[in-house]
């Protein structure tokens, strides 16, 4: 299969890719960076505080709970699924969809390698701030946290964007809609993150489990790098995900 519709796609979008990688890769580094003063003003709260809001002063402790708990894991979220809508379903409402298919291409063609451009765009995302936070890993009192560590979590970061994105061009492959993908994709990313993040508070441990979140970092990458099993689940769910939404795309007519 050639490659041109992959790497055309990345052409067209190298603009926004550029600026999400940037982006994001900056703000990863400015939240990163105030680590020092955290540690400072959490170690004056009373130690009965600390151990009753559960605090954690180490480095991965930090990134885990804000930077990577909070920040990145929207973003990347965001991405995957603006990304993964604008490849099938905001074509199709445009009518460019049917412009591309009038081309010697299949629908799985032209889906795989709209797919395999998120991917990559992921991946640079995620590289840029695994680079990023090396660059301030001295300076920010973060060497606690191995290289291979940061680059297990950026790694588990994308997949949880293509993730969202594998959600999103199921979706728009399936249905065609570009609202209803945004917004069924932005709830199941609100109720999975909130399973991810109450569960325990319920009582009910197994609802995380349904979460994607928690497969990006509930096995700590930050403290004990690749979480193969976790790096499975993300992967196989992206699959079933896509694939879903592929086989509905071959048995349906555009725009009807």
């Amino acid at each position: 299969m050639s490659a041109a519709i992959l790497t055309k796609y990345l052409s067209d979008s190298r603009r926004s890719l550029t600026g999400w990688a940037v982006g994001t890769a900056v703000v990863g580094m400015v939240y990163a960076s105030t680590y020092p003063s955290q540690r400072e003003n959490t170690a004056n709260l009373p130690e009965a505080l600390r151990e009753a809001l559960n605090i954690d002063q180490t480095a991965a402790g930090y990134l885990h709970a804000s930077v990577f708990g909070v920040i990145l894991p929207l973003l990347a979220m965001i991405y995957g699924v603006t990304a993964g809508t604008r490849a099938v379903a905001t074509e199709e409402e445009s009518g460019q969809l049917d412009l591309l298919l009038a081309h010697p291409i299949t629908r799985t063609q032209l889906t795989v390698q709209r797919f395999g451009a998120l991917i990559v765009g992921a991946l640079g995302i995620a590289v840029l701030v695994w680079l990023g936070l090396l660059a301030i890993r001295n300076g920010s009192e973060l060497t606690s946290i191995t290289p291979l560590e940061f680059f297990a979590q950026c790694f588990h970061l994308a997949l949880l964007a293509v993730l969202f994105g594998a959600l999103a061009i199921g979706l728009g492959a399936a249905i065609g809609r570009k609202a209803v993908v945004l917004v069924t994709s932005a709830v199941i990313g609100v109720v999975s993150y909130t399973l991810h993040t109450f569960a325990g508070q319920l009582g009910a441990d197994w609802l995380a489990y349904m979460s994607p979140f928690h497969y990006y970092i509930g096995g700590e990458p930050l403290r004990h790098g690749f979480q193969w099993t976790d790096v499975l689940v993300l992967v196989v769910a992206s699959g079933l995900l896509f694939g879903l939404g592929v086989r509905r795309f071959n048995q349906r007519d555009i725009n009807s």
